[in-house]
């Protein structure tokens, strides 16, 4: 069998990664580690919570996707090199030695970090997505050894547009927007964000394609690229099926229609939501990175910026209909021990329709169940919950009632230029991802790493699952023989009333 070449590319190669301790960084350091034999990973991380740069790092590595990594690889942590940072401070607030070590050491730079809230404050939004990325390409000009920077960014950057191909579109100009935002206040950030915005629904979309727009003016010279995911959700099969970390998008959606708590999904089922696995994501990724160090027309006064869609509507789409449908044929093998009614989902792509379903279906059984906690002296929750389940439903509503036409001609060339061995050590393409296999391990990533239900809980929950099934169809049969009785003695009204 053939040598690997992207193995080759990385093989003692330093690697500076921003956003490692996030959904697809950590998959990507756990890949990185187990498939290649990188010499050292440099991990930009700030304090939080109390938590320093190295009890974070440590937090992250007991998390159960490196177990795999810890039984082949056991001696990987002396690859591993933490760095205190912070993509939103002035020269991502790096202490001198730290930045001589990055200038000096890095071959590969992976910029993942961003803010990834939609409905972010527009200040804090910039000051990560786009102030971030250009701390990192200032960065990148001083590094002596840099063979390959790569920008993630997002498939719906330039979701304003129906078509969206491989290439940088002409959006406002991200240095006018930074002095708007430097005049502007807390409250006339609120005000004034939706009118800059334009046509994008977020703040997260709008300063992504900022971000873009940056690369493409400053990066020039630069071994650069830009990587866009569509939706990324649990792994395929690396280094274990179904794993997930988040509740965004489609998978926070899934999770509270799996408790019984949704019931009603504001979509349009024939629509496409574009989703990719994050382990598929990640080998692109990689891949990625090998590619640009290979690119010829990436020379120091070229401007070619390459650009990446990774997404699955192309080659291997699936419908919001079949997406609801596989999951509730999972539902019978992997039901909740928590749900709180037997779990149906109606789609509905009519805004006045879907408020009418919301009242019917979450807003009075949500009033109701709060009216019986609080006879019983146990505290209300389930409007609140609802208030919370909509503000998520809202935020993907645009993507979920929307389809785009992406192209993705440079990832399929990517896939044809690796080697059989490379193909299978990082199975990019979109083509080997079968669909009705992944949703078997999905649910079952949702209950399991979501929301905490153990293995051992299965059985009973199956049992419980079982009755509430039967619970519910006893309780339509009620609901319409009692409707059948009220037909039929207003029948016998007006007959006895008219003759």
């Amino acid at each position: 069998m053939e040598d690997s070449q992207i193995q080759s590319f990385y093989k003692s190669r330093n690697v500076f990664i921003t956003g490692g301790t996030g959904f697809i960084g950590k998959v990507l350091i756990e890949k990185l580690l187990r498939s290649t034999e990188v010499s050292t990973i440099y991990l930009l991380v700030r304090e939080k919570k109390g938590r320093t740069v190295d009890e974070r790092v440590d937090k992250m590595f007991d998390d159960v996707i490196f177990n795999v990594l810890k039984k082949e690889c056991p001696k990987y942590k002396h690859r591993i090199d933490v760095i205190s940072g912070d993509c939103t401070m002035p020269d991502l607030g790096l202490c001198m030695q730290d930045k001589q070590t990055l200038m000096s050491k890095i071959d590969i730079v992976f910029h993942i970090a961003a803010n990834v809230r939609f409905n972010e404050c527009l200040k804090l939004a910039y000051m990560i997505n786009v102030n971030g990325t250009k701390e990192i390409l200032k960065l990148a000009r001083q590094m002596t050894n840099l063979k390959s920077l790569i920008y993630v960014s997002t498939a719906y950057a330039n979701c304003p547009y129906n078509e969206i191909e491989e290439k940088v579109y002409n959006s406002i100009r991200y240095d006018y927007v930074e002095t708007l935002i430097e005049k502007m206040g807390d409250e006339e950030d609120v005000v004034l964000t939706s009118r800059i915005l334009e046509n994008h629904p977020n703040t997260y979309t709008f300063t992504k394609s900022l971000a873009e727009s940056l690369i493409k003016d400053t990066g020039g010279g630069l071994p650069i690229g830009i990587f866009r995911p569509s939706i990324v959700i649990s792994t395929y099969k690396e280094p274990l099926a179904g794993w997930i970390d988040n509740l965004y998008g489609p998978s926070g959606m899934i999770a509270a229609a799996f408790l019984g708590v949704v019931r009603v999904i504001f979509c349009d089922r024939e629509n496409i939501p574009d989703l990719v696995p994050v382990d598929s994501c990640v080998a692109g990724l990689i891949a990625t990175a090998w590619d640009i160090s290979t690119n010829e027309s990436l020379t120091e006064t070229s401007n070619h910026l390459p650009v990446y869609n990774y997404v699955s509507s192309v080659e291997n789409p699936i419908t919001w209909d079949e997406f609801v449908e596989l999951n509730m044929i999972s539902l019978k093998s992997f039901p909740s021990s928590n749900s709180l009614w037997d779990t149906f989902v109606i789609m509905t792509p009519n805004v006045y329709w879907n408020r009418v379903l919301q009242i019917f279906y979450h807003t009075l059984p949500g009033l109701l169940i709060d009216f019986v906690a609080i006879l019983s002296g146990k505290k209300p929750r389930m409007m609140r919950l609802y208030k919370t389940t909509k503000k998520s439903s809202d935020a993907i509503s645009y993507f979920a009632t929307r389809s785009w036409k992406f192209s993705n001609d440079n990832i399929r060339n990517l896939w044809q230029k690796m080697n059989r061995t490379d193909q299978k050590l990082f199975p990019l393409s979109i083509t080997t991802v079968h669909w009705l296999i992944y949703f078997r391990s999905y649910l079952r990533g949702i209950r399991l790493y979501l929301l905490r239900e153990p293995e051992d809980t299965l059985e009973a929950a199956r049992r419980r699952y079982v009755r509430m099934r039967r619970c519910n169809t006893a309780l339509k049969w009620f609901l319409i023989y009692i409707i059948y009785e009220f037909a039929l003695k207003l029948l016998s009204y007006f007959h006895s009333y008219m003759f």
